[in-house]
């Protein structure tokens, strides 16, 4: 059975449906915004370097209607290079000091233990782990505190994870693997209401790999009774399909977001806010639309 609530540091997001009165009930996610201080992402790198550019990026995103806002500091695109800690710590720890009472939650997209424990003590709320919590301690790095998790599966790791990835079958052993991973965490101390999970897309899988993660959406989440996080915005996948090149991927992202939601999805994780934001308000809408709401508009 799904939790009830995700816990996120300061803050507590319902993950059920809340009852509005309407017959028709349907979940509608979370927004989480990236926000990436790097050079070399592989959609935004070096657009929000400065610490003054990244600050205005996000107040957009928090006026644009966002409700997580992730900020990386070391590009996980395929083929990246690890980034030394120093670097890493040197790129986000101030921005989280920045934000950290800007009223949305603030994850850290890191596998670096020495980078969690900096940046809770710094203030996040959330630790967003591509490697999903492999090493005894990053569990240690997170366990004592408060904050949300998000699992991740990736198979091998950036610089090698999209040389022929391959599975016998790609649903049950990322569901096996995140099982195993959030049984890690549970055994460490933390609690399950803090977890999220995330199946990769797009981190050591083919078109075919993403797709069928995609239709299973609410089996993964049903099989782990927590709540799924999906990130696709501009990735390979979306320009496979479309043919579009990176900047030109919106629609196609936007198309993503709307069926990971059809599926389940709790959490969506895209570049553009704004537009996320209004398709998921008409999305939600035209799923609890009821005649007593429109009488009230007119």
């Amino acid at each position: 059975m799904l939790n009830t609530y995700f816990e996120c540091g300061r803050y507590r997001f319902p993950m059920k449906v809340q009852n509005t009165g309407s017959s028709k009930t349907v979940f509608k996610p979370l927004v989480m915004g990236i926000l990436n201080v790097t050079p070399d992402s592989f959609s935004d790198g070096g657009k929000f370097q400065s610490l003054d550019h990244a600050i205005t990026h996000a107040e957009q995103m928090i006026e644009d209607g966002v409700d997580i806002i992730d900020i990386g500091g070391e590009s996980s695109r395929p083929g990246a290079n690890p980034l030394p800690v120093e670097e890493e710590l040197k790129r986000v720890i101030p921005l989280v000091y920045a934000l950290r009472d800007c009223g949305k939650p603030i994850s850290i997209d890191t596998y670096k233990p020495e980078v969690m424990r900096e940046a809770i003590i710094a203030g996040a709320d959330m630790i967003n782990d591509i490697r999903g919590f492999a090493s005894p301690e990053s569990r240690k790095a997170v366990a004592d505190s408060d904050v949300g998790l998000c699992v991740m599966h990736m198979q091998k790791s950036p610089d090698t994870m999209q040389l022929q990835p391959s599975y016998q079958d790609v649903t049950q052993e990322i569901i096996g693997f995140l099982r195993e991973r959030c049984d890690q965490l549970i055994d460490a101390g933390v609690e399950k209401n803090r977890l999220t999970i995330d199946p990769g897309f797009g981190f050591g899988k083919t078109l075919e790999h993403n797709m069928q993660l995609l239709q299973n959406i609410g089996l993964m989440q049903d099989e782990l009774g927590i709540p799924l996080l999906a990130g696709m915005s501009r990735k390979t996948m979306i320009g496979a399909i479309t043919e579009k090149p990176i900047e030109r991927r919106m629609a196609g992202s936007l198309a993503a977001a709307l069926a990971a939601m059809a599926q389940g999805a709790r959490i969506v994780r895209v570049h553009d806010v704004a537009e996320t934001v209004d398709a998921i308000r008409v999305w939600h809408a035209a799923h609890t639309f009821s005649k007593t709401s429109a009488m009230t508009q007119i």
